[in-house]
């Protein structure tokens, strides 16, 4: 014989619908009735469960009968022991969950009797005084008891629960409802959200808002949702990122500015993208690409000891250090690292690596990796792209402790500010932390006649079959004709970052509603 009790079958959901339905329509029969109103609307708890034990830690049984201190909860019901003439629920708030002690002599007969039919799920409503059990738990003893809301489908029990994961994503609100652990990811997400913004304002930074629907998308090599607008009989975009109008903002006298936004791309969905996500760009006047890096850092230390109150977080069982200085690698010096491009050579080091400098071994490599002329063109492509490409293919993945990657390609950087020093690269870096993209920033191109030329070419781009390729915008060219000063601006990927503080494998896991496919 097993040990282990036997787990019950599953109960047919659509007899339990039918059985609450039919205790809501008795509900609205007493109402029709005049004894009562199925859906009351005048219960104002004035308690929390997190509240009442933090209030009442350490205090004895005697104490609290002594102290006669009482409350006032509403919640839903998660547990229910109905013991004759006494009987425990459990209601679960926003905060936590609290015990009741409900006697028939003291909330009434009726109410009582009532209460004996009422299903786990309910909202409840109890006022009463606050005591502990024999075992030690804080509960309350019911003076009044009110049903709120009547659930009519069941939770998922105990046993069975909400083991498929498309489900919780596609019914957050049971997801929450049952999942400690998904509700203190999404408070540690709502604090990280927070303590951005008094960041960010703390530096002196303006937050504003800038328009979601675009007549020209920019700001990202991304393709768009588009739509069309009725009233205007014109085409519009969804934005794919804010940049060109916080730089706008910046040409217009504003200094700072940041703006923690919604951006749409029409690409692929996994664990790591949703179509719908969330970052936060910031502009700075007179700061540069390093300037960026500094504080970037920064921000994401103070992000995390506010959301989860530490800076030596795990990540899918190994560590990551936050406590450290973040690591500053060029690309080239990024291959020379951490592959056997510099490694096979001997005594290779970061400033001698001569393979990665070699376009015909580069495409080569990239070759082997599976990467086609036909998709990628890899004959065609400058030396720095070529690094870009085996970089992508053989480094990023190994980048597990926080790393910015610096120097990207012009060609690949259209509204970056090419590199006085070096012929080719931009003052330009990524974000790296457990093998994905966090942050890109670099020091804006604010040239009028560059940045033209460059839309030019992104034009071209595009007439050659990249969708991803920029429009040529007018009036940005024409913001830039007036003059912006030397800026830096950065974007951070705030789902990515809150996957890293919560140890979430999937981007779906940290977005309360995540993009899936219509329901049949």
């Amino acid at each position: 014989m097993s040990d282990h009790p036997s787990i019950p079958a599953p109960v047919d959901e659509n007899q339990l619908i039918l059985e609450r339905r039919d205790k809501l329509k008795a509900l609205r029969q007493l109402q029709a009735e005049g004894k009562g109103v199925a859906f009351p609307n005048d219960f104002k708890p004035s308690d929390h469960a997190a509240d009442l034990f933090a209030a009442h830690v350490g205090q004895t049984p005697e104490g609290l009968i002594e102290q006669g201190a009482t409350a006032k909860v509403a919640g839903r019901m998660m547990l229910k022991r109905v013991m004759g003439k006494a009987s425990f629920a459990t209601l679960q708030d926003s905060t936590g969950r609290i015990q009741l002690y409900i006697k028939g002599e003291d909330v009434g007969a009726e109410v009582y009797a009532s209460f004996k039919h009422w299903d786990l799920g309910d909202i409840v409503a109890a006022e009463g005084k606050i005591f502990k059990t024999k075992t030690g738990e804080l509960s309350i003893h019911a003076t009044s008891l009110r049903l709120l809301t009547k659930s009519l489908r069941p939770m998922p029990d105990k046993f069975h629960g909400m083991n498929d994961q498309e489900t919780k994503y596609r019914q957050r609100y049971v997801d929450l409802m049952m999942d400690e652990t998904a509700r203190a990811r999404f408070t540690a997400r709502s604090k990280a959200v927070s303590g951005i913004r008094e960041f960010m304002v703390a530096h002196d930074f303006l937050e504003v808002e800038t328009p979601m629907l675009h007549p020209i998308p920019g700001g990202a090599n991304a393709k768009p949702f588009t739509t069309h607008h009725n009233a205007l009989d014109q085409q519009m975009f969804l934005r794919i990122a804010p940049e060109l109008y916080l730089k706008r903002l910046i040409v217009g006298g504003f200094e700072r500015v940041f703006e923690i936004n919604r951006s749409f791309r029409n690409e692929g969905i996994s664990v790591r993208h949703n179509p719908e996500f969330t970052m936060m760009e910031f502009y700075a006047a007179y700061w540069d690409y390093q300037d960026l890096m500094t504080f970037t850092e920064k921000l994401i230390r103070d992000a995390a000891q506010k959301a989860v109150g530490t800076l030596e977080l795990s990540y899918g069982g190994r560590a990551v250090d936050l406590t450290q200085p973040f690591e500053r690698l060029t690309i080239h010096e990024a291959i020379c690292k951490f592959t056997e491009a510099g490694q096979e050579l001997e005594g290779a080091n970061l400033d001698g690596c001569l393979k990665v400098d070699n376009a015909a071994w580069l495409i080569s490599a990239l070759r082997k990796l599976g990467l086609t002329e036909g998709k990628h063109k890899l004959s065609t492509r400058s030396l720095a792209s070529l690094q870009v490409l085996y970089f992508e293919e053989t480094v990023e993945e190994k980048l597990w402790q926080p790393t910015f990657i610096c120097e990207h390609p012009v060609e690949i950087s259209p509204l970056a500010r090419a590199s006085d020093h070096k012929p080719g690269v931009t003052e330009r870096f990524e974000l790296y932390i457990t093998g994905r993209e966090f942050g890109n920033g670099f020091s804006e191109l604010n040239d009028a006649e560059e940045q033209a030329s460059r839309f030019h070419a992104q034009v071209a781009a595009k007439d050659d079959g990249d969708d991803e390729a920029m429009y040529y915008d007018h009036d940005f060219i024409r913001a830039l004709e007036y003059g912006m000063p030397p800026t830096g601006g950065c974007g951070v990927g705030l789902d990515r970052l809150m996957m890293l503080l919560t140890d979430s494998s999937s981007i779906r896991d940290v977005i309360l509603f995540p993009a899936l496919r219509h329901e049949v």
